[in-house]
């Protein structure tokens, strides 16, 4: 067992593929961080395998930003405190508490569940795409629940395009700071685990496969081929890592990170 780094910022996107809101720290369950990924649009228009209207598809949807009614409530499942003194799982939130809004990118503040956001998400797109809101316990995310990302991968990834990298646009949960200063340090750790914090255990599952969003600017959208092109040819079009958790517990920003072997 080693330490080999610490959490460098944590990271929440309430709304499948709409912006993330950073934490100073989070609950890491076995369906995923709280809060996160609670509500999607499922679109007829996606795939059966990935039915959820995303930026692949509207990549404005990146410049929406959703907000918790009550932010007080959404960091931690209610039941915690009792729950942990009996070793049991935590109840999921209720629903009532992890109400969202959405500000849209002309500053319109519209409730998740209202028919005017959705009429605004179908904006530009096909006839194909008939929306309809999906909430979840889990977080919905396209394959782990969890993912990680090193800093120092991002740092290098920036070099190797010659461009300024936002790590937004990589959307991870987790945002490491390793004591190795070599990017892709991370892709070691799959098939072991992490403990972060004082509990929280990881299994790292597989390397991070990325898509066309990883291009796309979290501020305003726009597209950057070359960033997920480097990828592809120099990462097997992977980076970052998908994780599932052992042992669930709160993270904190700056907690150790221990490999355990």
């Amino acid at each position: 067992m080693s330490i080999v780094g610490t959490v460098e910022s944590l990271w929440r996107y309430p709304v499948k593929s709409m912006r993330g809101e950073e934490l100073p720290e989070i609950f890491a369950g076995y369906g995923g961080v709280f809060g996160d990924r609670l509500y999607a649009f499922h679109s007829t228009g996606s795939r059966p395998g990935l039915p959820y209207l995303t930026a692949r598809e509207k990549t404005q949807m990146l410049r929406y930003r959703p907000r918790f009614r009550y932010p007080d409530k959404t960091i931690f499942p209610p039941s915690l405190a009792a729950t942990e003194k009996m070793g049991a799982t935590p109840l999921p939130g209720n629903p009532a508490d992890l109400f969202l809004e959405v500000e849209t990118p002309d500053g319109t503040v519209w409730p998740i569940d209202d028919p005017a956001l959705r009429a605004t998400l179908r904006e530009g797109l096909d006839e194909n795409h008939q929306l309809t809101l999906f909430r979840s316990e889990r977080a919905l995310t396209d394959c782990r629940p969890l993912s990680l990302i090193s800093t120092q991968s991002i740092e290098q990834l920036a070099t190797e395009t010659g461009a300024a990298l936002d790590r937004r646009q990589f959307r991870a949960n987790i945002y490491l700071d390793l004591t190795s200063k070599e990017g892709f340090a991370e892709d070691a750790f799959v098939g072991s685990s992490l403990r972060i914090g004082a509990h929280v255990t990881l299994a790292i599952v597989e390397r991070d496969s990325r898509c066309m969003i990883l291009t796309l600017h979290p501020e305003t959208g726009e597209k950057a081929p070359a960033v997920l092109q480097t990828v592809a040819q120099k990462h097997e079009g992977r980076v970052g890592l998908y994780a599932v958790v052992l042992v669930e517990g709160i993270i904190r920003r700056s907690d150790p990170v221990e490999l355990l072997r």
